[in-house]
């Protein structure tokens, strides 16, 4: 296994942490192997299976954190489903996946003819895993490592929302800025496998797809995993 805080020419830096941006690329390369999507077979990601021995790195290297970016979330299923079904709602237009992990939804929507498209996510490791998503599936994405929910807004069109109300304080957070981001003008579209902590009544339903869901039961494997509109309060 890589060691993933190892210093090289090729680094990330945050909060005065370095990390070994090639070997975490080569242990996704290595332990996590691409495979077509479920329900979105056009795209194909690096995800975790039962040998990746991603609970043993997240056990042995605390700054590791939960892998959220190695798995498959119902939201993000049906927000790329609903992206590549309608390309219209993205083509030629700048896009923000928010909370991006693997860079499912931001694929999909330049794989529908988004002129831009920023993938953001808090974790070192979704941005690096992103890049090489999107490397293989032949398309280009800006990936930023940050949290967006406060500060300047990004300057796009369309906001792309998926699995970001699975617990109250950060769908307070997420709420706020997909706020701020109707008031200046940009449409919202939230993935979600309607979880206890989404706003309901900020939203109009779209569509539903069938679909499992991260950390579900196979009971629940073929759930509804809806697209709603995020309306003003």
């Amino acid at each position: 296994m890589p060691n993933l805080e190892g210093h090289g020419k090729t680094e990330l830096d945050l909060e005065n942490t370095i990390i070994d941006a090639a070997e975490v690329r080569e242990f996704i390369r290595s332990s996590l192997p691409l495979a077509p999507v479920p329900s979105v077979p056009e795209i194909h990601l690096h995800k975790a299976g039962p040998k990746s021995g991603l609970s043993r790195l997240a056990e042995t290297n605390e700054e590791f954190g939960t892998p959220y970016w190695a798995y498959h979330w119902g939201g993000g299923l049906a927000l790329a489903r609903h992206v590549l079904d309608h390309p219209e709602l993205v083509a030629g237009r700048a896009v923000l996946d928010l909370g991006a992990g693997s860079g499912l939804v931001a694929i999909a929507a330049a794989m529908s003819g988004a002129r831009q498209v920023i993938a953001a996510d808090v974790d070192r490791y979704a941005v690096e895993a992103m890049r090489m998503n999107a490397a293989a599936n032949g398309v280009e994405i800006s990936p930023l490592h940050g949290d967006l929910t406060s500060g300047a807004l990004p300057e796009v069109d369309v906001v792309l929302v998926g699995d970001l109300f699975y617990e109250a304080e950060l769908a307070t957070r997420v709420a706020a800025f997909l706020d701020r981001c109707l008031a200046a003008g940009m449409e919202t579209l939230v993935g979600d496998p309607w979880r206890a902590h989404l706003p309901r009544g900020r939203l109009t339903l779209l569509a539903e797809y069938p679909g499992g869901d991260f950390g579900a039961s196979k009971e629940a494997a073929h759930a509804q995993n809806a697209v709603f509109a995020f309306r003003m309060a």
